[in-house]
């Protein structure tokens, strides 16, 4: 464990955030001022801070209320606990680094076999099977934490000088196996940004903040809260994923509806390729031909890694406000959505439970007594077991906001919308717990219940269909078992155009690890293969990876792989940056 706090608590040799050119006024902001102000919270969360084998703060979890657990049970059964291997079993299973004794005398570079463990697996289900079971197959032969842009492209020259496979880690908090090594001959190499974790500059005038691209998300806001700013990009995985890994992997936060995805906020910044550095200039916008910023989103590491990144900020608002309502059904809670963004209601967030959903968040997200008080008072109101639960957030000035919660609340009249004060609980509930559902993972392994979600996106006229077919092939996809599924979605993300489907789901575990992942295998390729139908996509959020790989091409089509392929193969031509993610070798 000391190699691991020496290794992550070093701070950069030469830290360029002790200088924040502040563009207005020529002022420089000493970093002890941002750290201050954040009150010990601008840097990222130590590695050795974090579970090896599940997601998040070791100080944190998150109980499941009896009713709730209960709730589940009905739908999948009676449930058994898997066994879980400790840390010390699995750290007898890591190898000898086979990476050349000079790439292990670099101060940069880490063989400890804690180190190797630590980031040999992300946060996808097989991930959860390898850790607990204790079965990694693979682990990286090193790790390297750069602190520049220079050390990074030192590292890939090396890379190509000694052939060694190369995989970005950023938070570490891929869903999808973005950061696996796999089988092979060759050495494979981790490069870890955590140490480029500061705000390097910030204009105020164009309000564009540079970072380092491993800053995870809790330091970019608490760096840029200091100056009185904000990002305003919240994934779930906020806590520790990060700025160069939302890039990526094309990620959207919980107010994309406000502030927008990943993609209206990365303005530019320094990609390090096997083929040299790639620039992005940090234009408002560009007719010179094809955008390269928008060419190198999405790439999730195969173009190379991003070092810096600007990003395109706000003042922190005057206000912000979340809450819930009811609607008698999902075809009104639908209509609600549809309506509020096309008519341009300034909300900062929309989300809509189907019933399932709400039922179970009702039961896992209230103590007896408020469950109890808000069912009551629901029924009273003439809502059925039909109902949806609409969360909705706005963000801006008192005025703005004032103006935005009327529009909605008229909307919601007209649709038999109900809310109030018990109602509003669910939105307090929801503001506290935003970014502590991960967490629920953990503790329902303890109880032999195995959750996971996957995502998608479509247009209005096949939200209908695409949701009854994903529950559909979810639910039906353990038959040949004998098993049930419990399903549930909500739309998280809402666009003119159309809106995203997020389906969590639930089964029981098997006899062994091995039998458990064979039946989530089972589920992920029938959730897969639902959306593989030319009208959604096959990931809004979450990215490909390699889970979702083989079957990018039914979204993308024959030429559309051969020209991403090309275009990668064109930054790596030896094509030793994360092979077999995004683009199936």
């Amino acid at each position: 464990m000391s190699k691991i706090k020496a290794l992550i608590r070093k701070r950069p040799k030469s830290d360029p955030s002790k200088a924040i050119s502040v563009n207005s006024d020529n002022q420089n902001t000493n970093n002890a001022s941002i750290d201050a102000a954040s009150k010990g919270h601008a840097v990222n969360t130590p590695i050795e801070q974090t579970r090896w084998n599940g997601w998040g703060n070791i100080n944190i979890n998150k109980k499941v209320s009896a009713h709730g657990a209960k709730l589940i049970k009905s739908h999948i059964g009676k449930t058994k606990k898997l066994s879980s291997v400790s840390l010390q079993q699995v750290l007898k299973t890591v190898p000898k680094s086979r990476l050349p004794v000079a790439m292990t005398e670099l101060d940069t570079v880490s063989v400890d076999n804690e180190v190797r463990l630590r980031h040999a697996r992300g946060q996808s289900f097989p991930d959860w099977i390898a850790m607990h079971g204790g079965d990694f197959e693979v682990f990286p032969d090193g790790v390297a934490f750069p602190e520049s842009t220079a050390d990074v492209e030192s590292l890939l020259k090396l890379a190509s000088e000694h052939d060694l496979i190369v995989i970005p880690f950023g938070g570490g908090t891929s869903v999808a196996g973005h950061i696996n090594p796999q089988k092979g001959s060759l050495p494979v190499l981790t490069i870890a940004m955590s140490k480029m974790d500061q705000l390097i500059d910030l204009d105020n005038d164009s309000q564009i903040a540079t970072f380092g691209a491993g800053t995870q998300g809790p330091a970019v806001e608490a760096q840029l809260d200091a100056h009185g700013y904000r990002l305003g990009h919240y994934p779930q995985s906020w806590e520790l994923s990060t700025l160069g890994g939302w890039i990526a992997a094309r990620s959207s936060g919980q107010q994309s509806l406000g502030y927008g995805r990943i993609e209206q906020m990365f303005a530019g910044g320094t990609l390090v390729t096997p083929q040299g550095i790639l620039n992005i200039a940090d234009f408002p916008a560009s007719a010179a031909g094809p955008d390269l910023r928008e060419m190198m989103m999405g790439t999730e590491g195969r173009a190379g890694i991003f070092t810096t990144v600007k990003m395109r900020v706000q003042p922190q608002p005057e206000e912000e406000l979340f809450k819930v309502a009811f609607l008698p059904n999902w075809a009104a809670g639908k209509e609600v959505l549809r309506q509020a963004v096309q008519k341009n209601i300034q909300l900062s967030m929309l989300r809509l439970s189907n019933a399932v959903e709400t039922d179970a968040h009702l039961h896992l997200g209230t103590t007896p007594s408020q469950f109890m008080a808000i069912s009551t008072y629901l029924k009273a109101r003439g809502l059925s077991s039909k109902k949806v639960m609409l969360t909705y957030g706005v963000t801006g000035d008192k005025a703005q906001n004032k103006l935005a919660l009327t529009q909605f609340k008229k909307l919601l009249k007209q649709h038999g919308g109900v809310s109030g004060k018990l109602a509003n609980l669910m939105g307090t509930i929801w503001a506290h717990g935003r970014f502590k559902f991960p967490y629920l993972r953990g503790t329902l392994w303890e109880k032999g219940i195995m959750v996971d979600t996957f995502e998608t996106a479509t247009n209005w006229n096949h939200i209908d269909e695409q949701m009854q077919q994903m529950q559909q092939a979810v639910q039906t996809s353990l038959a040949d078992e004998g098993e049930n599924v419990m399903a549930f979605t909500h739309i998280s993300h809402v666009y003119k155009q159309g809106a995203s489907l997020y389906t969590t789901y639930f089964f029981r575990a098997a006899k062994d690890h091995a039998s458990t992942l064979s039946r989530w295998q089972k589920i992920k390729h029938a959730a897969s293969s639902s959306l593989a139908n030319g009208t959604a996509t096959i990931s809004h959020q979450h990215g490909v990876g390699r889970d979702h790989a083989p079957y990018l091409a039914a979204e993308k089509g024959a030429l559309g792989i051969q020209v991403t392929r090309d275009m990668l193969k064109s930054f790596d031509p030896e094509q030793r940056m994360n092979p077999g993610v995004l683009i199936k070798e």
